[in-house]
């Protein structure tokens, strides 16, 4: 079996889930004489802890971290995070410091997190080698003598998970040789390759303008070998194997565990406050006005593509008469929405239901906006980049949707507008980010919008 991340994407929501029990099962035993509010510590504890990994990298070990690497990760995770623990007592009036029930929690956590971790690390090194399984396919543009090193070091570290299948060169030809730069696509496609390592010394910018977009439509990992030319931008990583340095392009910040668990904590947070204080008197009010309008159900749910393409089921409020063509966008005038429907349309209050589907963990606050399977379906082969949108959960609102790009799309340039928000925001994704677009749309909802009908 080969492939990209077939156990590996679980590693790290089991070392977070594993770190976290840990961190929160053992501190009772230790602090418990210490007069703590075990839940407001255990909040503080673990809120910490995941700022700390983020800010530091605690969770990013990859199939070629050095064990050296390892160890100075627990250590610095270590030093910082008893700092933000014994930061806890001055601010609790009842509890009593002890700088001795300190020190025993931790060396207990940190051990057991310690041994768990080099474990994991070391039990898929040797399930791997032994099994022949969770291995990456590989492929290098160029021949040169750097990318002739990588690939001996591909074969002789079997440890780092590689299996090298080609080069590919349009400046040497021999037996070596797989084939030429611009078959590359093909063979990848073909032969389920994982990552491209990629000899910027035997390739033109053209070529690597392609590649780049090809990565980014099928989902594949692009990375470089440095050389003279000067391709450093900030979405630049380097990486080493062993003494060999390897330049990635970065994942967005959303590929990140504690990112992904910050926006989903945000996110629930969030929802409750809205069904409490909004949908619970909202909901039997636009029921009421749903109902006396037209016949029909409240809600109108309709299947939508969601993260990696997989579909769910997205709630609204119903703003139509029943008809056979709800997967046809809605028009300017459109006949089928009823006069209530215009008025919820308008201030977006049709998507308020939503926030269930965001509890169920189907959709975010913010992301790209959800669209028709048949929107879907036809703009995903002719606009590029538009896969990428899926690389996230969809949002009740989005970067393009403040932006104006939103309502019917009468030609493809509106939604080449609405992807290149979508991507924007993916890659540039923080929490004040997110925060700036729900303010904006509560703004929008108060003013209404041109293009909402």
């Amino acid at each position: 079996m080969s492939g990209k991340g077939r156990y590996s994407k679980y590693l790290r929501p089991i070392s977070i889930f594993f770190d976290v029990l840990v961190l929160t099962l053992l501190f009772p035993c230790f602090f418990w004489e210490l007069g703590i509010n075990e839940f407001y510590f255990g909040l503080y504890q673990i809120g910490a802890w995941a700022v700390i990994s983020y800010f530091f990298g605690f969770y990013e070990v990859y199939r070629f971290t050095k064990p050296t690497e390892i160890i100075a990760k627990l250590v610095r995770q270590g030093i910082i995070f008893l700092l933000v623990v014994i930061a806890f007592f001055p601010f609790s009036k009842q509890a009593i410091f002890s700088g001795q029930a300190i020190a025993k929690y931790l060396v207990t956590a940190f051990s057991l997190i310690t041994l768990f971790k080099f474990l994991l690390f070391y039990y898929l090194r040797k399930y791997r080698i032994m099994t022949g399984s969770n291995y990456r396919n590989a492929v290098i543009v160029g021949y040169t003598p750097d990318a002739l090193r990588l690939k001996t070091l591909f074969e002789d570290k079997t440890e780092y998970g590689y299996k090298f299948k080609g080069f590919f060169s349009d400046k040497k030809q021999n037996e070596n040789i797989t084939g030429k730069i611009s078959e590359i696509e093909a063979f990848t496609l073909d032969n389920n390759i994982d990552e491209i390592y990629c000899s910027l010394t035997e390739i033109t910018n053209l070529q690597l303008k392609r590649l780049v977009e090809f990565a980014d439509i099928n989902d594949k990992t692009l990375k470089f070998i440095p050389d003279t030319k000067e391709i450093f931008a900030k979405n630049l990583k380097i990486d080493y194997y062993e003494f060999f340095p390897v330049l990635s392009l970065r994942k967005t910040p959303l590929h990140e565990p504690v990112a992904k668990i910050f926006k989903r904590l945000f996110d629930i947070v969030f929802s409750v406050f809205v069904f409490v204080f909004v949908l619970s008197w909202l909901t039997p009010l636009l029921a009421i006005l749903i109902k006396l309008e037209s016949p029909g159900p409240v809600f109108f749910k309709q299947g939508r593509p969601g993260i990696d393409e997989k579909e769910f089921f997205c709630y609204k409020f119903r703003s139509m008469r029943l008809n056979k063509t709800t997967e046809e966008s809605v028009i300017k005038n459109d006949p089928r929405v009823t006069r209530i429907g215009r008025f919820i349309r308008k201030t977006s209050l049709d998507e308020m239901p939503q926030f269930l589907n965001v509890l169920k963990g189907e959709m975010s606050v913010v992301g790209p906006r959800p669209h028709l399977w048949a929107q879907n379906n036809l703009y995903s082969k002719s606009i590029k980049k538009y896969l990428v949108r899926l690389y996230v959960k969809p949002g009740i609102t989005g970067l393009a949707q403040v932006k104006g790009y939103r309502g019917e799309i009468s030609t493809d340039e509106d939604m080449i507008n609405r992807i290149k928000y979508d991507v924007f925001y993916i890659e540039n994704w923080s929490l004040l980010l997110d925060l700036k677009i729900i303010v904006q749309t509560v703004v929008n909802i108060f003013k209404g919008e041109e293009k909402a009908y």
